[in-house]
């Protein structure tokens, strides 16, 4: 092996070694990512493999930090980085260049090795898409302050006049859910929500159906327990579509948070009308899952204006609602008073 290759396949393997320790920590310890964190568990693990090919005391031997002259290269960017974010999106830019040129390099000494580069390189770019697009997609449901399930079952008048005036009365993120609509009539209505939706600059949330929620260009899908998993559905949606998830009790929202949805709803909190026969876990699920995670929480079921203030306390940021809005003789007055922070519901950050 040439000294000069030995040198730049150190570097790099360092290089790719410290940001792969950047980026991994960054899904464990800001996204609270399970998934990520073990993806990127087991890239570091197979590269460390890859590396073990190439006789490591040559590299090291090769080594001359005191005579490198990109040590002393510093650009101003470098030495700034605006959030956590920030370090993660350059940590994952130096992680695929650095097994580039590992790779290309390596061609000089073992193709078979440089092929193994190749393949941890495509792995990366998918983690680094998985890692950064996650924290976009988090961050657009963090905002949300009122989330109004929507069916015209439970509506006074025409269900896309209800959503509407529920977004005149703050609702940021709605969810159309209808159980018993064939697939035309579902995707027709999510079509037509979501155009009002965007319009309006709020959420819009399909239940149920990753397939009719991507035709609908809907923001995200909502699964049940029942429903495929989180993976599935995101393989149905692509990485920029939200995934939410509803848990009733602590083992499922285990479950469902280790499967890294972008949000979990957490509920019942109190006895609901809409679901008189659920247990009801109450806050106190609530304030495990916001103790547990930085993953979006929102809590559902049986909540008014009134009882938001106690959710607040327990550390929602909004709720998810359904007949305390969309039953009322008043659809806007009724969601204002969930956002006003006067009647003490879940007050805006």
């Amino acid at each position: 092996m040439e000294e000069s290759v030995a040198r730049i396949l150190d570097a790099n393997f360092n290089r790719a070694r410290e940001a792969l320790r950047v980026v991994e920590d960054y899904a464990r310890f800001v996204q609270d990512d399970p998934v990520g964190c073990e993806l990127l568990k087991l890239l570091r693990h197979d590269f460390a493999g890859c590396m073990r090919r190439l006789p490591g005391d040559e590299l090291l031997a090769a080594r001359h930090t005191p005579g490198d002259v990109g040590t002393t290269l510093f650009t101003a960017g470098e030495q700034f980085r605006a959030d956590a974010r920030d370090v993660c999106t350059a940590a994952t830019k130096r992680l695929v260049e650095a097994l580039r040129t590992i790779e290309e390099y390596g061609k000089t000494v073992d193709p078979d090795f440089a092929a193994g580069i190749e393949a941890l390189r495509y792995r990366a770019y998918d983690i680094e898409q998985r890692v950064l697009l996650r924290g976009d997609r988090s961050g657009r449901f963090a905002r949300v302050r009122l989330y109004v399930l929507v069916t015209q079952a439970l509506c006074r008048g025409d269900w896309l006049a209800t959503a509407g005036a529920a977004i005149a009365g703050g609702a940021d993120c709605i969810q159309l859910r209808e159980k018993s609509l064939d697939d035309a009539e579902l995707l027709r209505r999510a079509r037509r929500l979501g155009e009002l939706c965007r319009h309006q600059g709020v959420l819009f949330i399909l239940n149920d159906r990753p397939d009719l929620a991507r035709l609908a260009d809907a923001d995200g899908v909502h699964l049940g327990q029942t429903d495929m998993p989180v993976a599935e559905a995101r393989r149905v949606l692509g990485p920029d579509r939200l995934i939410g998830i509803s848990t009733h009790n602590e083992q499922q929202f285990k479950t469902a948070l280790a499967a890294g949805p972008d949000y979990i709803a957490v509920g019942p909190m109190f006895p609901s009308p809409t679901k008189p026969q659920d247990q009801v876990p109450g806050p106190d699920l609530l304030a495990l899952a916001v103790r547990l995670t930085d993953t979006p929480i929102v809590p559902i079921g049986g909540i008014t204006p009134e009882s938001a203030g106690i959710l607040k306390q327990a550390g929602a940021r909004g709720v998810c609602v359904c007949s305390a809005v969309i039953c009322a003789d008043d659809v806007t007055e009724a969601a204002r008073r969930f956002v006003s922070p006067a009647d003490g519901a879940a007050e805006p950050a």
